[in-house]
């Protein structure tokens, strides 16, 4: 790319890991540093301590052994997270309880429950982090909050490059103005065509010209093969927003994904920001991605229940005898 490159006058390098730590002292991060650090000063105390009565060829080898082991530690990756970093995830994973219940498991045994004669271990508490969902679709975490919107996405390869170039700008503007955590999430769920069909099919006996109707049957009959040939899938991209813990204001997390929603709006995008209905169905969709939307959708959770739906009185009053 030279300097008369008009696609390319736009375009910048950015490090693939823009969370990685920043090189102090021979390539070594302060982490790392910090762990060799405390090894040299140990095997420093362990020699000072046992070099009169173990012989120096035995303290030399048990130092070169051990200071590999360290140093692989220090500076050696797993999974995508340092060594040392895995290995604690790894200990706490070890001691943390395996099955997980909704209910109070320190009430009392009663007597006619058989008491085991070896250890067993009992189920832990369910410890969801969303604690409540408001009507305006703030989620309570706890002393943080957090919204969420709904977003389509971009075709940057049907842009010119000036115009790709414009919309990485406005979405640099966007990023450069976060303060807190923001997640964006794209996920693929499936489509229940079989349903759309047999809407469409029935609403078709009920049009006014047959020509409406054969084109409303027909558009049917396709997505009927469609949804029978391949498995259709729709793309969803969601944008989640949320305040810091201990910060002040009580619909903060609704100003900033009101703040996204007019910031992205420069990109060409339709975004919307989640009431507290939808924000419940998105969750339910992104614990089980394979079940069908239910029809009308998920009261919050903090809805009182007070009459069926409209769809269920009627199916009630027309399956009651006459």
């Amino acid at each position: 790319m030279n300097a008369h490159d008009p696609s390319g006058a736009g375009r910048a390098r950015m490090p693939a890991d823009v969370d990685a730590p920043d090189k102090i002292l021979y390539g070594l991060t302060f982490r790392q540093l910090a762990i060799l650090a405390v090894a040299a000063l140990a095997f420093y105390g362990a020699w000072r301590a046992l070099h009169q009565v173990v012989p120096a060829p035995v303290l030399a080898g048990a130092a070169v052994v051990l200071g590999g082991l360290v140093f692989g530690v220090a500076v050696g990756r797993r999974d995508g997270l340092p060594l040392d970093v895995w290995l604690l995830a790894a200990v706490r994973h070890s001691r943390a309880p395996r099955a997980l219940s909704t209910t109070d498991t320190t009430s009392k045994t009663p007597d006619w429950v058989q008491v085991p004669t070896t250890k067993v271990m009992l189920p832990a508490p369910l410890k969801l982090p969303a604690d409540a969902i408001d009507d305006g679709g703030e989620i309570r975490l706890g002393a943080a909050r957090a919204a969420m919107i709904a977003t389509t996405n971009v075709n940057l390869a049907l842009r010119t490059g000036d115009e790709q170039a414009a919309l990485v700008d406005t979405f640099g503007r966007w990023l450069n103005s976060l303060s807190t955590p923001t997640q964006i999430v794209v996920s693929a769920q499936p489509v229940d065509l079989h349903s759309a069909a047999r809407s469409l099919a029935h609403a078709a006996t009920r049009l006014p010209h047959p020509a409406l109707s054969d084109a409303a049957s027909d558009h049917a009959r396709f997505l009927d093969d469609l949804a029978a040939r391949k498995d259709p899938l729709r793309r969803q991209v969601l944008i989640v927003t949320r305040t810091s813990t201990g910060e002040r204001g009580e619909h903060t997390a609704r100003r900033r994904a009101d703040h996204t929603v007019r910031a992205l709006a420069g990109l060409g995008v339709t975004t919307r920001a989640l009431d507290g209905p939808a924000v419940t169905a998105a969750l339910a969709a992104a614990a089980d991605p394979y079940r069908p939307p239910r029809p009308g959708g998920l009261a919050a959770p903090d809805t009182v229940i007070t009459s069926p739906t409209p769809h269920q009185r009627h199916r009630r009053g027309r399956s009651r005898p006459t």
